[in-house]
Protein backbone atom coordinates (compact mmCIF):
# COMPACT_ATOMS: atom_id res chain seq x y z
CA UNK A 1 0.00 0.00 0.00
CA UNK A 2 1.01 3.52 -1.03
CA UNK A 3 2.36 5.51 2.08
CA UNK A 4 0.13 8.38 3.72
CA UNK A 5 0.24 11.57 2.07
CA UNK A 6 2.43 14.32 3.90
CA UNK A 7 0.55 17.06 5.71
CA UNK A 8 0.79 20.16 3.95
CA UNK A 9 -0.69 23.32 4.54
CA UNK A 10 -3.51 24.66 2.96
CA UNK A 11 -2.09 27.49 1.29
CA UNK A 12 -0.02 25.25 -0.52
CA UNK A 13 -1.80 22.32 -1.29
CA UNK A 14 -4.32 22.20 -3.72
CA UNK A 15 -7.70 20.76 -2.93
CA UNK A 16 -8.39 17.36 -3.75
CA UNK A 17 -11.25 15.30 -4.11
CA UNK A 18 -12.36 11.88 -2.24
CA UNK A 19 -11.18 8.84 -3.99
CA UNK A 20 -14.89 8.14 -4.95
CA UNK A 21 -15.12 10.82 -7.16
CA UNK A 22 -12.26 10.74 -9.32
CA UNK A 23 -12.05 8.89 -12.28
CA UNK A 24 -9.47 6.09 -12.53
CA UNK A 25 -5.96 7.31 -14.69
CA UNK A 26 -6.46 5.87 -18.24
CA UNK A 27 -4.19 8.19 -19.86
CA UNK A 28 -0.76 8.79 -19.56
CA UNK A 29 1.70 11.89 -21.11
CA UNK A 30 4.72 11.21 -21.25
CA UNK A 31 7.41 14.30 -21.28
CA UNK A 32 10.46 12.34 -22.82
CA UNK A 33 12.56 15.21 -22.96
CA UNK A 34 12.83 18.64 -21.65
CA UNK A 35 14.65 19.91 -24.88
CA UNK A 36 13.08 22.00 -27.46
CA UNK A 37 14.54 23.30 -31.02
CA UNK A 38 11.55 26.16 -30.53
CA UNK A 39 10.58 28.69 -28.05
CA UNK A 40 7.13 29.73 -28.41
CA UNK A 41 5.89 32.56 -27.19
CA UNK A 42 3.05 31.11 -24.96
CA UNK A 43 5.89 28.16 -23.77
CA UNK A 44 8.79 29.79 -22.89
CA UNK A 45 10.55 32.89 -21.52
CA UNK A 46 13.59 32.48 -24.27
CA UNK A 47 15.36 30.27 -26.02
CA UNK A 48 17.91 30.64 -22.72
CA UNK A 49 15.47 28.97 -20.02
CA UNK A 50 18.20 26.31 -19.29
CA UNK A 51 17.67 22.28 -19.64
CA UNK A 52 18.30 19.32 -17.04
CA UNK A 53 21.47 17.28 -17.43
CA UNK A 54 20.84 14.69 -19.55
CA UNK A 55 21.59 12.60 -16.37
CA UNK A 56 18.60 13.20 -14.69
CA UNK A 57 16.63 12.37 -17.78
CA UNK A 58 14.77 8.74 -18.19
CA UNK A 59 15.89 6.85 -20.56
CA UNK A 60 14.44 3.89 -22.72
CA UNK A 61 14.56 1.42 -20.36
CA UNK A 62 12.88 3.93 -17.32
CA UNK A 63 10.23 4.78 -19.79
CA UNK A 64 9.38 0.80 -20.42
CA UNK A 65 9.49 0.20 -17.12
CA UNK A 66 7.05 3.19 -16.17
CA UNK A 67 4.64 2.38 -18.42
CA UNK A 68 4.39 -1.50 -18.02
CA UNK A 69 3.37 -0.51 -14.19
CA UNK A 70 0.92 2.11 -15.88
CA UNK A 71 -1.15 -0.09 -17.70
CA UNK A 72 -0.78 -3.34 -14.89
CA UNK A 73 -2.55 0.11 -13.29
CA UNK A 74 -5.27 0.35 -15.90
CA UNK A 75 -3.71 3.21 -17.99
CA UNK A 76 -4.19 2.69 -21.80
CA UNK A 77 -3.61 5.72 -23.86
CA UNK A 78 -0.38 6.92 -23.91
CA UNK A 79 1.19 9.73 -25.65
CA UNK A 80 4.66 11.44 -26.05
CA UNK A 81 5.25 15.08 -25.36
CA UNK A 82 8.24 17.06 -24.70
CA UNK A 83 9.44 19.77 -24.53
CA UNK A 84 10.04 18.11 -28.49
CA UNK A 85 9.64 15.26 -28.33
CA UNK A 86 11.62 14.14 -31.63
CA UNK A 87 14.97 15.83 -30.45
CA UNK A 88 14.75 12.78 -28.05
CA UNK A 89 17.93 10.06 -29.59
CA UNK A 90 15.88 7.56 -28.57
CA UNK A 91 11.89 8.52 -29.40
CA UNK A 92 11.79 5.61 -32.30
CA UNK A 93 12.74 3.16 -29.84
CA UNK A 94 10.35 4.18 -27.14
CA UNK A 95 7.79 4.08 -29.14
CA UNK A 96 8.52 0.82 -29.94
CA UNK A 97 8.89 -0.62 -26.76
CA UNK A 98 5.41 1.72 -25.11
CA UNK A 99 3.50 -0.08 -27.95
CA UNK A 100 4.62 -2.98 -27.65
CA UNK A 101 3.63 -3.07 -23.72
CA UNK A 102 0.57 -5.54 -22.95
CA UNK A 103 -2.53 -3.31 -22.43
CA UNK A 104 -1.49 -0.09 -23.76
CA UNK A 105 -3.92 -0.07 -26.85
CA UNK A 106 -2.98 3.60 -28.46
CA UNK A 107 -0.26 5.45 -28.43
CA UNK A 108 -0.18 9.16 -29.91
CA UNK A 109 2.91 11.86 -30.42
CA UNK A 110 2.46 15.93 -30.06
CA UNK A 111 5.38 17.30 -31.54
CA UNK A 112 6.35 20.79 -33.73
CA UNK A 113 6.90 19.16 -36.39
CA UNK A 114 10.41 20.12 -37.50
CA UNK A 115 11.87 17.09 -37.27
CA UNK A 116 8.95 15.04 -38.50
CA UNK A 117 9.49 14.58 -42.25
CA UNK A 118 12.61 12.24 -41.31
CA UNK A 119 10.80 10.69 -38.41
CA UNK A 120 7.03 9.91 -39.35
CA UNK A 121 7.55 6.67 -41.26
CA UNK A 122 10.01 5.43 -38.27
CA UNK A 123 7.66 6.15 -36.05
CA UNK A 124 4.60 4.76 -37.83
CA UNK A 125 6.29 1.22 -37.83
CA UNK A 126 7.57 1.47 -34.51
CA UNK A 127 3.91 1.76 -33.79
CA UNK A 128 2.93 4.89 -33.44
CA UNK A 129 -0.89 5.21 -34.35
CA UNK A 130 -1.65 8.80 -33.92
CA UNK A 131 0.21 12.53 -34.58
CA UNK A 132 -0.66 16.29 -33.06
CA UNK A 133 1.04 18.94 -34.79
CA UNK A 134 1.52 22.41 -33.85
CA UNK A 135 1.07 25.36 -36.08
CA UNK A 136 0.28 28.55 -35.20
CA UNK A 137 0.91 30.12 -38.59
CA UNK A 138 0.64 29.42 -41.95
CA UNK A 139 2.67 33.05 -42.55
CA UNK A 140 6.22 32.56 -42.46
CA UNK A 141 7.05 35.45 -40.97
CA UNK A 142 4.54 35.38 -38.50
CA UNK A 143 5.45 31.55 -38.06
CA UNK A 144 9.15 32.49 -37.67
CA UNK A 145 8.80 35.31 -34.60
CA UNK A 146 5.93 33.23 -32.52
CA UNK A 147 7.92 30.28 -32.67
CA UNK A 148 11.32 32.31 -32.39
CA UNK A 149 13.14 31.05 -35.03
CA UNK A 150 10.74 28.07 -36.47
CA UNK A 151 11.07 27.54 -40.21
CA UNK A 152 7.48 27.01 -41.17
CA UNK A 153 8.53 24.82 -44.62
CA UNK A 154 10.00 22.31 -42.20
CA UNK A 155 6.53 21.72 -40.50
CA UNK A 156 4.30 21.85 -43.42
CA UNK A 157 7.28 18.91 -45.13
CA UNK A 158 6.34 17.11 -41.78
CA UNK A 159 2.91 17.21 -41.73
CA UNK A 160 3.09 15.80 -45.84
CA UNK A 161 5.13 12.93 -44.51
CA UNK A 162 3.33 12.24 -41.49
CA UNK A 163 0.19 12.08 -43.95
CA UNK A 164 1.63 9.71 -46.52
CA UNK A 165 2.90 7.61 -43.45
CA UNK A 166 -0.50 6.57 -43.11
CA UNK A 167 -0.64 7.30 -39.21
CA UNK A 168 -4.23 6.56 -38.20
CA UNK A 169 -5.11 10.33 -37.94
CA UNK A 170 -3.20 13.74 -38.26
CA UNK A 171 -4.16 16.86 -36.25
CA UNK A 172 -2.97 20.35 -35.99
CA UNK A 173 -3.35 22.33 -32.82
CA UNK A 174 -3.61 26.02 -33.39
CA UNK A 175 -3.19 28.05 -30.25
CA UNK A 176 -5.71 30.95 -30.83
CA UNK A 177 -4.06 34.79 -30.14
CA UNK A 178 -5.89 37.35 -30.27
CA UNK A 179 -3.96 40.36 -32.08
CA UNK A 180 -1.06 37.48 -33.64
CA UNK A 181 -3.01 34.96 -35.38
CA UNK A 182 -6.58 35.43 -35.12
CA UNK A 183 -7.45 36.57 -38.63
CA UNK A 184 -5.45 33.15 -39.83
CA UNK A 185 -8.03 30.93 -38.06
CA UNK A 186 -10.34 30.10 -41.28
CA UNK A 187 -7.22 29.85 -43.37
CA UNK A 188 -6.12 27.55 -41.23
CA UNK A 189 -9.58 25.19 -41.26
CA UNK A 190 -9.37 25.31 -44.82
CA UNK A 191 -5.67 24.39 -45.51
CA UNK A 192 -5.74 21.33 -42.78
CA UNK A 193 -8.85 19.92 -44.49
CA UNK A 194 -6.98 20.22 -47.94
CA UNK A 195 -4.17 17.77 -46.63
CA UNK A 196 -6.54 15.53 -44.65
CA UNK A 197 -5.57 16.68 -40.89
CA UNK A 198 -8.05 17.80 -38.34
CA UNK A 199 -7.83 21.38 -37.02
CA UNK A 200 -7.81 22.42 -33.91
CA UNK A 201 -8.19 25.15 -31.43
CA UNK A 202 -6.97 25.84 -28.34
CA UNK A 203 -7.46 28.73 -25.41
CA UNK A 204 -4.56 29.93 -24.49
CA UNK A 205 -3.98 28.87 -21.12
CA UNK A 206 -3.47 30.71 -17.91
CA UNK A 207 -0.56 28.49 -17.03
CA UNK A 208 3.63 29.38 -17.21
CA UNK A 209 4.40 31.97 -20.06
CA UNK A 210 0.62 31.47 -20.74
CA UNK A 211 -0.28 33.52 -17.48
CA UNK A 212 1.70 36.15 -18.82
CA UNK A 213 -0.43 36.75 -21.77
CA UNK A 214 -3.64 37.71 -20.50
CA UNK A 215 -4.14 40.40 -23.44
CA UNK A 216 -3.75 37.59 -26.36
CA UNK A 217 -6.11 35.13 -24.87
CA UNK A 218 -9.59 34.09 -27.08
CA UNK A 219 -12.61 32.38 -25.72
CA UNK A 220 -13.53 29.59 -26.77
CA UNK A 221 -17.46 31.54 -28.08
CA UNK A 222 -14.99 33.99 -30.17
CA UNK A 223 -12.64 31.19 -31.78
CA UNK A 224 -15.92 29.96 -32.77
CA UNK A 225 -17.57 32.60 -33.89
CA UNK A 226 -14.85 33.46 -35.97
CA UNK A 227 -15.32 29.83 -37.80
CA UNK A 228 -18.99 30.19 -37.91
CA UNK A 229 -19.37 29.92 -41.55
CA UNK A 230 -17.50 27.03 -41.80
CA UNK A 231 -19.60 25.02 -38.84
CA UNK A 232 -22.84 23.66 -37.88
CA UNK A 233 -25.12 24.93 -35.52
CA UNK A 234 -24.70 22.32 -32.83
CA UNK A 235 -23.18 21.58 -29.92
CA UNK A 236 -19.51 20.01 -29.52
CA UNK A 237 -18.89 16.66 -28.62
CA UNK A 238 -15.89 14.57 -27.20
CA UNK A 239 -14.38 11.53 -28.80
CA UNK A 240 -14.92 8.51 -26.34
CA UNK A 241 -11.65 7.77 -24.56
CA UNK A 242 -9.62 10.62 -26.47
CA UNK A 243 -9.30 12.99 -24.13
CA UNK A 244 -10.54 16.41 -23.52
CA UNK A 245 -11.09 18.16 -27.04
CA UNK A 246 -14.43 18.54 -28.48
CA UNK A 247 -15.90 18.71 -31.93
CA UNK A 248 -18.14 20.45 -33.92
CA UNK A 249 -18.71 19.04 -37.34
CA UNK A 250 -18.34 21.19 -40.62
CA UNK A 251 -21.65 22.26 -43.03
CA UNK A 252 -19.59 20.47 -45.77
CA UNK A 253 -20.67 17.02 -44.05
CA UNK A 254 -17.07 15.60 -44.71
CA UNK A 255 -15.07 17.37 -42.22
CA UNK A 256 -14.62 18.93 -38.75
CA UNK A 257 -13.01 21.03 -36.26
CA UNK A 258 -12.19 20.24 -32.67
CA UNK A 259 -11.55 23.01 -29.52
CA UNK A 260 -9.76 22.42 -26.39
CA UNK A 261 -11.16 25.13 -23.72
CA UNK A 262 -9.03 24.66 -20.53
CA UNK A 263 -9.60 28.05 -19.83
CA UNK A 264 -13.17 29.32 -20.62
CA UNK A 265 -15.02 25.81 -19.93
CA UNK A 266 -12.57 23.98 -17.58
CA UNK A 267 -12.44 20.06 -18.57
CA UNK A 268 -10.77 18.76 -15.42
CA UNK A 269 -14.11 16.93 -13.68
CA UNK A 270 -13.74 13.76 -15.38
CA UNK A 271 -10.25 14.08 -16.02
CA UNK A 272 -8.26 10.64 -16.12
CA UNK A 273 -4.85 11.81 -17.27
CA UNK A 274 -1.58 11.58 -15.61
CA UNK A 275 1.49 13.84 -16.81
CA UNK A 276 5.04 12.20 -16.37
CA UNK A 277 8.39 14.84 -16.89
CA UNK A 278 11.26 13.64 -17.97
CA UNK A 279 13.43 13.66 -15.06
CA UNK A 280 10.35 10.88 -13.69
CA UNK A 281 8.07 13.61 -11.75
CA UNK A 282 4.16 11.78 -12.00
CA UNK A 283 2.19 14.89 -11.71
CA UNK A 284 -1.79 14.52 -11.62
CA UNK A 285 -2.61 18.45 -13.24
CA UNK A 286 -0.92 20.17 -15.70
CA UNK A 287 -1.46 23.58 -13.97
CA UNK A 288 0.18 22.66 -10.80
CA UNK A 289 4.07 21.85 -9.69
CA UNK A 290 2.41 19.03 -7.40
CA UNK A 291 4.56 15.57 -7.83
CA UNK A 292 6.10 12.10 -6.78
CA UNK A 293 9.00 11.28 -7.93
CA UNK A 294 9.48 8.00 -9.23
CA UNK A 295 13.08 7.50 -10.43
CA UNK A 296 14.72 5.42 -7.36
CA UNK A 297 11.75 2.93 -8.26
CA UNK A 298 12.47 2.71 -11.41
CA UNK A 299 15.94 2.20 -10.87
CA UNK A 300 15.27 -0.75 -9.70
CA UNK A 301 12.76 -1.83 -12.12
CA UNK A 302 9.98 -2.26 -9.54
CA UNK A 303 6.58 -2.84 -10.80
CA UNK A 304 4.75 -2.84 -7.63
CA UNK A 305 6.61 0.54 -5.97
CA UNK A 306 5.97 2.11 -9.28
CA UNK A 307 2.17 1.37 -8.51
CA UNK A 308 2.17 2.53 -5.28
CA UNK A 309 3.59 5.70 -6.09
CA UNK A 310 1.08 6.21 -9.04
CA UNK A 311 -1.55 5.35 -6.46
CA UNK A 312 0.23 8.22 -4.29
CA UNK A 313 0.40 11.04 -7.30
CA UNK A 314 -3.12 10.19 -8.16
CA UNK A 315 -4.69 11.01 -4.54
CA UNK A 316 -3.43 14.61 -5.22
CA UNK A 317 -5.80 15.23 -8.23
CA UNK A 318 -7.45 18.86 -7.80
CA UNK A 319 -11.25 18.38 -6.90
CA UNK A 320 -12.32 19.89 -10.28
CA UNK A 321 -15.03 21.28 -8.14
CA UNK A 322 -13.55 24.00 -6.32
CA UNK A 323 -10.33 24.06 -7.93
CA UNK A 324 -9.66 25.05 -11.08
CA UNK A 325 -5.79 25.34 -12.12
CA UNK A 326 -5.54 27.24 -14.35
CA UNK A 327 -6.78 29.98 -13.22
CA UNK A 328 -4.74 29.89 -10.11
CA UNK A 329 -1.78 32.43 -9.61
CA UNK A 330 0.33 28.95 -9.12
CA UNK A 331 -0.25 27.96 -12.36
CA UNK A 332 2.01 30.87 -13.37
CA UNK A 333 5.14 29.12 -11.71
CA UNK A 334 4.79 25.51 -14.29
CA UNK A 335 6.98 25.23 -16.67
CA UNK A 336 5.10 23.37 -19.67
CA UNK A 337 7.57 22.98 -21.82
CA UNK A 338 9.00 20.40 -19.01
CA UNK A 339 5.56 19.67 -18.16
CA UNK A 340 4.13 18.20 -21.64
CA UNK A 341 1.28 20.12 -21.90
Amino acid sequence: MPRSLPVVPPATRSVVSPASERVAPRAVRLSITDRCDLACIYCRPNRHDGYLPAAHRLDADAWQTLVEALAGQGVRRVRLTGGEPLVHPQVVEIVRRVAAVPGIEDVALTTNGTSLQALAAPLRQAGLRRVNVSLDSLEPGRFFRLTRGGRLADVLDGIAAARDAGFDEVKLNTVALRGENDHELEGIVRWAWSVGATPRFLELMGVGQGARMARHAMPYAEIRARLAPLLRDEAPAADADRGPARYVAARDGAHRIGFITGASESFCAGCDRLRVTSDGQLRPCLATNESVDVRRELRHGDHASVAARLEEAWAQKPDAATWRGCGEEAASDVDMRSTGG
